[in-house]
């Protein structure tokens, strides 16, 4: 038999170095696998916006020098107007952000491999004992987590996940250099972090700007290829075109250079996860579906979920060990009720929100300006009340086809 650990974690993300963080922290043997080379870590995997909120930088006591700017403002766009909320936020370094979590769970304790591309679960009377990785290398553990994001080489081994292609947003983001933020003809978005809903610029989803600093953002796009992405779509347009599109066509990047390098791809998935856990096994981050689905938010679900499977694996290894999936379930039930409570609703609204026309955009900004400040807020966190106020009467047909596509899926 190969090294043994109490736990065994795929991927080095946000979720998996957290996770790790946090069980090492409480003195258990933890191995993280990742599968990019150390000296390049991370490259292939910087890939988020790294948008977040205070809450989360409180929560994981995430220091200052992983930040890019710190922000006082959420703009949402549509074609022809605005909304602005007074929400601080932070805008991360991701790379540094994820180097850090490394460092840190290295000086709680856990054991890093990089350069380890994990590859099949290892079980025994259909139990999970531990991983295969670069071949034929092997480890043991009491629980394995599977943090490698969509790819889920584990999770899918082991028919946890259910990821759905239909579900898959895609998305690309570049930085630059010579951004006017604060251009006369659209809101101010200096130290600001911006949605834009258009599906002439990102059909089936939205575009966004989110202010680095002086004349620096980071600018991307990313849409769910669904019916709303083929009404709108324009023909032969893939996601870079869009891109090259909305930099042409808005002045705020008339001037704009692109930062060498300075590129980030990535993909997740907007649906409900099936099953997140069985016997000693958990799939945590974009390994299922965790990112919010209104807004895209990934890094603070993620690690939340992390969290929730470190207290799940800490109750399992207390005392007389029990890795069943009977234990394994705690995972599940704190994922549903503390890492993303209200999934339905809040999938019901993002759903919504791509099959609205353009038009229906600009609605929706003069809705949000007529409504008591809170009501962001409150649909964000998926009450049913605050959404009633952003529906009309003539949104019934829209209503009626997303109730028509939910019965074809």
């Amino acid at each position: 038999m190969g090294d043994r650990f109490d736990v065994v974690i795929a991927g080095a993300g946000p979720a998996g170095a957290q996770c790790a963080r946090d069980l090492a922290a409480r003195e258990y043997d933890v191995l993280v696998l990742e599968t990019e080379p150390e000296a390049d870590f991370p490259r292939q995997s910087n890939k988020s916006t790294a948008g977040t909120f205070p809450s989360m930088m409180a929560s994981f006591n995430v220091p200052d020098h992983v930040v890019m700017n710190y922000t006082e403002d959420v703009v949402l766009e549509s074609p022809n107007d605005h909304f602005v909320r007074d929400q601080p936020g932070a805008v991360l370094e991701f790379a540094k952000f994820k180097q850090w979590l490394v460092a840190e769970g290295r000086a709680n304790g856990a054991a890093y491999r990089f350069d380890s591309r994990v590859s099949k679960p290892i079980t025994e009377d259909g139990d999970v004992v531990g991983v295969r990785y670069d071949g034929d290398e092997e480890v043991y553990a009491d629980i394995v987590v599977d943090a490698t994001g969509p790819a889920a080489p584990l999770a899918k081994e082991l028919g946890v996940t259910d990821l759905d292609r239909k579900r898959q947003a895609i998305g690309v983001e570049y930085e630059f250099e010579g951004v006017e933020p604060d251009h006369p003809d659209y809101a101010d978005c200096h130290d600001a972090m911006m949605l834009r809903l258009d599906h002439d610029l990102a059909p089936g989803g939205y575009s966004w700007l989110f202010h680095t600093g002086e004349d620096t953002a980071k600018v991307g796009l990313c849409y769910i290829q669904n019916d709303s992405h083929r009404e709108y779509a324009k023909e032969g347009m893939g996601i870079d075109d869009y891109l090259e599109y909305w930099l042409e066509t808005d002045p705020r990047f008339e001037n704009a250079t692109r930062l060498e390098g300075e590129q980030h791809r990535g993909s997740a998935h907007i649906q409900k996860p099936g099953s997140l856990s069985t016997d000693s096994f958990m799939a945590i981050g974009d390994t299922v579906p965790t990112i919010d689905p209104l807004w895209g938010e990934g890094i603070h679900k993620g690690m939340r979920s992390a969290r929730a499977a470190a207290a799940t694996a800490d109750r399992a290894l207390t005392g007389t060990r029990d890795t069943s999936a009977e234990q394994m379930e705690v995972f599940n039930t704190l994922w549903h009720s503390e890492v993303a409570p209200k999934m339905n609703t809040r999938l019901l609204m993002t759903e919504l929100l791509y099959l609205a026309p353009n038009e229906r955009y600009d609605r929706l900004m003069a809705d949000l300006r007529e409504a008591d400040g809170d009501t962001l807020a409150k649909v964000n966190n998926g009450n049913r009340l605050a959404m009633r106020k952003l529906i009309h009467l003539n949104d019934v047909s829209m209503l009626a086809r997303l109730v028509r596509e939910r019965l074809g899926s």
